[in-house]
């Protein structure tokens, strides 16, 4: 009788848990429609035209336009957005990958032609970029002409610290497949890395969004931007096995702070920029 009387407390008890699992997942559910509300007018579509061509051993070979899309944060109500510089310049990605073998070099080279920078109510504004910082993959880009109001931005002054293994969410725009729509999921900070600068892993979840997209801490203070480290490997054994960090490449979200004061250096103002 006592084993019987046992059992039941046992199952009292997990039964008495089962309607606390779900809550914690509606409250994460819940912070998370909280941040894409708040911050969604500021996550916004880039629209890129971009000239690549290729040539293999001195040899010109195939040339192509690009149209593509990329996702890019508002920081600024002067309408200054920040973005992944690999998105404007994605060969730059094939030839720090690439090696020299025997019978030449595959020389990549793309230029950027047009970009657009599309607001949530419509608006199409001609943009160009002010600034590039390769080492941190940032590319900062301004309207041709002033906005004629200011625009909803992400105040990255009021930045987020993550500690390993903490939940954030990611906000980014989808094709036009979506129709352009906000998406939104969550991940957890996989790894801190603090040389020779400081930024964050993110899990696999990132994977699935656009580079350039703003990363949040579940209290909806912007962390940084999800970006693409590069480091030139010649290494002989790269496989498919080796994943992309065998290959010198992995995501990244730089912090808010150093974004900030990269963008100390871009021009006022599309005309000023060189």
């Amino acid at each position: 009788m006592r084993r019987i009387r046992n059992s039941f407390a046992v199952c009292a008890a997990l039964l008495c848990l089962l309607p606390v699992l779900p809550a914690s997942g509606d409250a994460d559910a819940e912070a998370g429609r909280n941040t894409a509300a708040k911050w969604q007018d500021a996550v916004v579509t880039l629209q890129l035209v971009i000239k690549t061509s290729m040539s293999y051993g001195g040899e010109e070979g195939m040339k192509q336009e690009i149209k593509s899309e990329a996702t890019g944060a508002v920081i600024d109500p002067s309408g200054l957005v920040v973005t992944s510089l690999s998105v404007t310049s994605p060969t730059d990605v094939l030839s720090s990958i690439m090696t020299d073998n025997s019978e030449g070099k595959v020389d990549f080279s793309s230029e950027l032609v047009d970009i657009k920078i599309l607001l949530l109510d419509g608006q199409e504004l001609p943009a160009k970029i002010v600034l590039r910082d390769k080492d941190l993959d940032l590319a900062f880009i301004r309207p041709k002409q002033k906005p004629a109001k200011p625009l909803a931005a992400i105040d990255f002054t009021k930045a987020a610290k993550p500690a390993l293994l903490d939940q954030v969410i990611i906000l980014h725009r989808l094709g036009t497949v979506a129709s352009r729509s906000l998406a939104a999921c969550m991940d957890r900070v996989q790894s801190i890395v603090e040389k020779p600068r400081t930024f964050y892993i993110p899990g696999v979840a990132s994977m699935g969004a656009s580079l350039g997209a703003p990363i949040f801490a579940m209290d909806s203070g912007p962390i940084g931007l999800l970006l693409l480290r590069t480091l030139q490997t010649k290494s002989a054994d790269m496989s498919l096995f080796s994943g992309l960090s065998g290959m010198g490449l992995t995501y990244m979200v730089l912090p808010a702070a150093d974004i900030l004061e990269a963008a100390k250096q871009a021009p006022q103002s599309a005309e000023e920029a060189k």
